[in-house]
């Protein structure tokens, strides 16, 4: 009879499970990055820098950048869950994730590289969400999506910095929101939360990170790199799954305990 009793629990339980699993999105299927090079190509003539090992680290590079025309040469790489195309987000795929940037080249021209979300769905009101460093100023914090977060940190061309972003529910608000988070040594700084529109999503976006390098009129041109590294990306449970596990597993592990 209790083994009887452990077995219905379990069953239980792992229904209970699956069921938070799939209200959570499929994000945790997430397992690999594609690169999309030449998303922005002013200068055709450059030549780009490649390597995707991830997710130990993920290089972008252009060097030669230089013509009589044009602005610059960006490239992507996107979250992907089968190794070929970018990862389409799904309305409640709440998740967190960070990277390491190291940042090189020019500080005369626009040099620079972190997350993105492309503006593919038209739900940000500006242009693509951007979360970046910039060796350009030195500039170090988001633009474009919903607002705008300075984090008044000084980005210096070849510093590591860990960088961090996370989206999820926000339940005071009854909305959807993004909060920023950078490392550049002295802890952690955070970004004030950033919701979307009340009922706006993610879905049918993608995620990643990009690099970009303005151009320069005479040779031999700019060059410049971005390296991210210890990639990680993890599904965060919405407020409802959460409800559910609370719900649903406490009762069942009492009647566990009260068969034990």
């Amino acid at each position: 009879m209790i083994s009887q009793s452990r077995t219905r629990v379990t069953l239980a339980v792992a229904g209970i499970c699956l069921a938070a699993a799939g209200a959570c999105g499929q994000i945790s299927s997430v397992n690999s990055a594609v690169i999309v090079p030449r998303v922005s190509n002013d200068y055709p003539g450059a030549t780009g820098t490649y390597i995707n090992d991830y997710p130990a680290s993920m290089t972008l590079g252009e060097s030669g950048e230089y013509g009589s025309s044009g602005f610059a040469n960006r490239d992507e790489w996107l979250f992907s869950n089968n190794g070929s195309t970018p990862y389409s987000l799904e309305a409640t795929d709440y998740f967190t994730v960070s990277m390491t940037l190291t940042l090189t080249g020019p500080t005369t021209v626009d040099n620079e590289a972190g997350f993105i979300i492309p503006n593919a769905n038209g739900e940000f009101p500006d242009s693509d969400l951007q979360f970046d460093a910039d060796t350009d100023g030195g500039f170090l914090g988001s633009s474009g999506g919903n607002g705008s977060w300075n984090s008044r940190l000084t980005y210096t061309p070849g510093a590591l910095v860990t960088m961090g972003m996370k989206y999820f529910y926000d339940s005071a608000n009854s909305a959807n929101a993004i909060q920023f988070w950078v490392n550049a040594g002295g802890g952690n700084l955070y970004s004030p939360v950033e919701d979307l529109q009340i009922g706006e999503t993610l879905a049918g976006d993608s995620l990643g990170a990009y690099y970009q390098l303005q151009g320069t009129t005479s040779s031999p041109g700019s060059s410049g790199q971005a390296v991210f590294g210890d990639i990680s990306i993890s599904q965060t449970p919405e407020p409802s799954t959460l409800a559910l596990l609370v719900l649903g597993v406490l009762p069942l592990a009492r009647l566990l305990r009260r068969h034990a």
